[in-house]
């Protein structure tokens, strides 16, 4: 079920396991790939996991009774981008308004019975700030929530190492889930103005605060490397990852939790 196009009388009748809460970016991702990349691969991936949660019994349930169903969210469409800053139509938060936000906009499910939320997230610069997030919303007293973070790209085995940025991965997403966005007569430019990797390191120590230090397009990583044969494999890893951790998140006893 997608929030945003139920009726409040769906969702008062609807038996809801989990909620995906997407979180993405609005901020550049080369010459070739659109501004909003990283909310709409957290939303492709979102929606993919919640259709993929089986009817698997639950945890100490007699067999036979299914599961409820995964609610997704709308999606959070500007998060911790700063180091985007440089780059026309970047948009961006302080981590401290971010984390704000994002922990407020999920106590407002538990209020109606939704108590078990994965943040689902397609942005790097989030992946700090949500973490903590995760954590105050789940110690929160004013409520039973529960929730842990999840970052699309770090679930996708031995393609993880060719993250980048508007790389070969998520532009290979694009193409399998939204190709017409996909600039595809500016990739070649977007690699060849590009960066092998990110940042300017020394001694494990990062120097460059701002993508524009090492990057004059933006990329990071060559987009050429992501079809959408690829994006549909990365697709698959994403949401069946997704779809057992919310599992996991919906049978975890909450009671015995120290």
């Amino acid at each position: 079920m997608r929030l945003a196009d139920a009726t409040w009388t769906d969702v008062r009748d609807a038996d809801v396991d989990v909620a995906f809460l997407p979180v993405g970016s609005t901020e550049q991702h080369g010459p070739h790939a659109p501004l909003g990349t990283d909310t709409l691969n957290a939303v492709a991936v979102a929606e993919a996991a919640a259709a993929a949660y089986d009817a698997e019994p639950r945890a100490g349930v007699a067999e036979g009774v299914p599961r409820g169903e995964a609610l997704v969210g709308p999606p959070i469409p500007v998060g911790v981008a700063e180091e985007h800053r440089a780059f026309d139509g970047t948009m961006w938060v302080s981590p401290d308004t971010f984390r704000a936000y994002v922990r407020e906009a999920a106590a407002s499910l538990p209020a109606h019975g939704v108590d078990r939320v994965v943040f689902v997230n397609g942005h790097g610069g989030n992946v700090e700030a949500l973490a903590e997030v995760a954590r105050r919303f789940s110690r929160d007293p004013a409520h039973d929530g529960y929730g842990v973070a999840f970052t699309w790209f770090e679930a996708v085995g031995e393609h993880a190492g060719d993250m980048g940025h508007a790389g070969p991965l998520e532009t290979a997403l694009l193409r399998a889930t939204t190709p017409d966005l996909v600039r595809e007569d500016r990739v070649d430019d977007a690699r060849d103005g590009g960066a092998d990797r990110w940042g300017e390191w020394v001694s494990g120590v990062n120097l460059a605060h701002d993508s524009e230090e090492f990057t004059d397009n933006g990329v990071v990583g060559d987009p050429t490397a992501g079809d959408a044969s690829r994006g549909r494999e990365l697709l698959d890893r994403a949401s069946d990852a997704l779809a057992e951790l919310a599992r996991a998140v919906a049978d975890r006893d909450l009671e015995n939790d120290g």
